[in-house]
């Protein structure tokens, strides 16, 4: 049995009524003969939002970013000895 998951297409990112981020996700099992596909989503807190967050800039950090990916992603392209923190008290 195989397992994937992605985000679900067409659904953004949200926050909840409860001051959460949901991140819609479609899993999909296939390989089980009952082949199943759902749409859910994970919820995170603010400060888990922002772990992630960091973690995939992290992540991502020292590749070009793609022409479409979103302003964020672009703005915090830098090499480590060139980025600076700006507005921060």
């Amino acid at each position: 049995m195989t397992w994937t998951i992605a985000r679900a297409p067409g659904r953004p990112v949200r926050r909840t009524g409860d001051d959460r981020i949901a991140v819609p996700l479609r899993v999909n099992r296939a390989g089980s003969g009952h082949p199943a596909e759902t749409d859910t989503e994970m919820t995170l807190t603010l400060a888990e939002a922002g772990h992630l967050h960091a973690a995939l800039c992290g992540a991502l950090d020292g590749h070009p970013a793609s022409p479409d990916a979103p302003d964020c992603r672009n703005s915090v392209q830098a090499s480590p000895g060139t980025a600076h923190i700006v507005g921060r008290a």
